[in-house]
């Protein structure tokens, strides 16, 4: 699950404008300009999962909802930011609109602006 869970991630994340792929940390992580909105994390809890920036109050949210899905990243979750496992049957098209948020709180306003809601 974990070589395809990370080539789903990919598409979706390089399907952005102007996201590129960098290998930092010795994991993929994705950015739009140099910084990052999405990061691959090989074995959060032993399974696959990724990270990306949410909202203020959607990490608390998501968390309490779900906290066998979702979790508060190390590092990065002091600032908001959120991770969800990949396990199980995994909601795409869930994992592609927390990415597409996270790529639009990254991205400079006319760039998100490019892209529709």
């Amino acid at each position: 699950m974990s070589a395809r869970a990370l080539a789903r991630l990919r598409a979706i994340c390089l399907a952005l404008p102007e996201a590129a792929e960098q290998e930092t940390w010795t994991i993929p992580t994705w950015r739009i300009r140099g910084r990052i909105f999405c990061m691959w994390n090989p074995m959060e809890g032993g399974v696959a999962a990724f990270w990306c920036k949410a909202p203020r109050g959607v990490q608390e949210m998501l968390v309490e909802a779900a906290p066998d899905r979702f979790f508060r990243p190390p590092y990065v979750g002091h600032k908001g930011w959120i991770g969800l496992r990949l396990t199980g049957r995994v909601d795409w098209e869930e994992v592609e609109a927390l990415v597409r948020r996270s790529w639009r709180m990254t991205a400079p306003k006319r760039v998100a602006a490019a892209l529709p809601e």
